[in-house]
């Protein structure tokens, strides 16, 4: 069977697979809707949650980032990774305790204040945004490469599939479908890394195949093979890093403290039993997510072998099919510098900025590039590094069923998080906004609906942002995180750990720290890209790193804030003391 059937075939399969879970697991009351009734086991939240956790970022992107930055991309395994461990022992036990629906509905009642919930809700809602932009873009990328249609088209159909499952389940549909999901992208990621992992070092097990020796007789091992050939090509060596001591550290931590603080995942923790449920359930999390996360070094390095095994010093005309297909979607370029209609992969870039295509073929058949050259670099080929997960079984050569099954792979992880963002917002918007600040006397049913009209209007939103994605979305999509950590972490860490934080210091806490964050990223990303350089950062930080700043000025701000007005309400005290107890959650509910 042809490789472009077996991908309709195996997409179109987990299509149908999730909706019909959507079917099966209907929302009929605002706690389906918001916390899938609170009965959902533990070890099934933690597929969930991994699920959930794992976006196109983690299945497209970080693999790449890792083939291309080498011991750098580490900060992301770490705080990506160390940031559940934060979330487990500090956060999850005790808002599954507190037992409402939201983040902002904690922040609202534990502040005594619908000022600050509000402010919570701009926090989300603009951190969710920015963050589910890049996954229905995502969405149209993996449509538009793999069932051959046009991106515009590729995000349409992945609203629909959101829509269906988000709209009708709500969280209780959401949490069944992200079990599915998982099980697809796992199996999908781990397949072709098995494959290549036997096919360059002979040990199957990638994790073990990354320690191992390259079994081309050379008698190196598989980092040691990558730091010569990258040497003999001029690049830096892969195992050595490129970033100072301090901007490491604060872009772990940031990536940490962002996880532990992102809304998406916090709200998992609200569909168990109990509080120990939490913490059961972000272990078990962990657990799954490590199994993609132990992997994704093995598959970087294996992708970068093959990747310029493959095309470098390699004549175009006799350029693999998968070079031509990406080509296809501008994803890759090959400009002929020298004209000599071979293929130099060297260090540096080929030519200024994105490839620009213009009319008609090169010399060689290529597609021609009209981006101004780079004349002091020698490379002729520029590659997206989010390519590398979705082409490693082509550029490994693998059966057509592994490529398929990468595509339904890239595509449940997009769909996963961009569902889980979706009901946050509409859950916010409808509980937080409608429900408890300006229409408090609305029905239950009522509030159902708007839940259901508002994640309608988010993912008419997400999709247009997928279709026309403004540059500030492209460019700010990973600071999602810095975001989090400057705005959401301190206002639920304080309001759990410190009985004295009163509304007046949140509020001006989540604030300062939101727009210090905000101002520091967009002056560097976005007002003045060419100003961002190690010598102009705050203290040597970079932009991916300040959430952490933002998060110790929200943190000042607070409890100088806090110190010199009135201390919370005697009722804030016994609710604080409360959440402390690891006894009297609400009771599970069956469905």
């Amino acid at each position: 069977m042809e490789t472009q059937t077996l991908i309709y075939l195996f997409v179109g399969a987990s299509f149908a697979l999730y909706i019909g879970i959507a079917i099966w697991s209907r929302a009929s009351s605002t706690s389906d809707f918001y916390v899938a009734g609170g009965g959902v086991n533990p070890v099934v939240n933690g597929m969930a949650t991994a699920a959930d956790w794992m976006s196109a970022a983690s299945f497209i992107s970080m693999a790449g980032l890792i083939a291309f930055l080498g011991y750098d991309a580490s900060v992301y395994l770490m705080g990506w990774t160390g940031g559940y461990v934060l979330l487990a022992l500090l956060l999850a036990p005790y808002l599954r305790k507190f037992g409402q629906f939201t983040v902002p509905a904690f922040i609202g009642t534990r502040y005594y204040s619908k000022t600050a919930r509000v402010v919570a809700v701009i926090c989300l809602i603009f951190i969710s945004f920015t963050y589910i932009a890049g996954q229905m873009r995502g969405v149209g990328i993996v449509f538009s490469r793999f069932l051959d249609v046009d991106i515009t088209l590729g995000v349409i159909i992945g609203m629909a599939i959101v829509f269906v499952y988000a709209v009708l389940g709500g969280m209780k549909g959401i949490t069944y479908t992200q079990v599915a999901q998982y099980c697809v992208l796992i199996f999908a990621y781990m397949v072709p890394a098995f494959f290549l992992s036997f096919m360059i070092t002979g040990n199957p097990v990638p994790q073990f195949g990354l320690g191992s020796q390259v079994n081309d007789g050379s008698g190196l091992y598989v980092l040691e093979k990558l730091n010569l050939v990258l040497g003999d090509l001029g690049f830096g060596a892969y195992t050595d890093g490129s970033k100072s001591t301090i901007d490491v550290f604060c872009i772990t931590l940031a990536l940490m403290v962002g996880t532990a603080g992102l809304p998406h995942v916090i709200v998992r923790f609200f569909t168990v039993p109990k509080a120990s449920d939490a913490r059961k359930s972000a272990g078990w999390a962990l657990v799954f997510i490590a199994l993609l996360y132990t992997t994704a070094p093995a598959v970087g390095a294996f992708a970068r072998l093959n990747f310029i095994d493959t095309v470098n010093e390699t004549s175009y005309v006799e350029a693999p099919a998968w070079f031509r297909n990406w080509e296809s979607n501008g994803l890759i370029a090959f400009q002929d510098k020298n004209g000599d209609g071979v293929m130099q992969y060297r260090a540096g870039d080929p030519f200024s900025g994105a490839p620009e295509f213009g009319e008609g073929s090169g010399p060689s058949g290529e597609r021609i590039v009209i981006n101004d050259p780079v004349t002091d670099s020698a490379n002729e080929v520029y590659v997206d590094r989010d390519i590398m997960v979705l082409a490693n079984p082509e550029i490994g050569n693998l059966p057509g069923w592994v490529i398929a099954l990468v595509a339904a792979g890239g595509l449940a992880a997009a769909l996963s998080t961009a569902a889980g963002l979706l009901l946050v917002i509409s859950s916010s918007v409808s509980h937080d906004l409608l429900k408890s600040t300006f229409r408090p006397g609305i029905s239950e049913k009522g509030e159902l609906l708007a839940a259901r009209i508002a994640a309608t209007a988010a993912i008419v939103v997400a999709g247009y942002l997928g279709i026309y994605p403004p540059g500030w979305v492209a460019q700010v999509v990973a600071f999602a995180f810095g975001l989090a950590a400057a705005s959401l972490f301190p206002a639920i860490f304080m309001g759990i750990f410190t009985k004295r934080m009163n509304r007046e210091g949140a509020i001006a806490g989540m604030v300062s720290g939101l727009a210090f964050t905000f101002l520091y990223i967009a002056y560097f990303k976005l007002w003045q890209p060419d100003a961002n350089v190690a010598a102009n950062w705050l203290f040597g930080i970079s932009p991916e790193g300040i959430g952490v700043v933002g998060m110790l000025i929200n943190f000042a701000v607070a409890i100088a804030v806090a110190k010199v007005t009135e201390r919370p309400p005697a009722v804030v005290d016994a609710l604080v003391e409360n959440l402390r107890v690891p006894r009297g959650a609400g009771v599970a509910q069956r469905h």
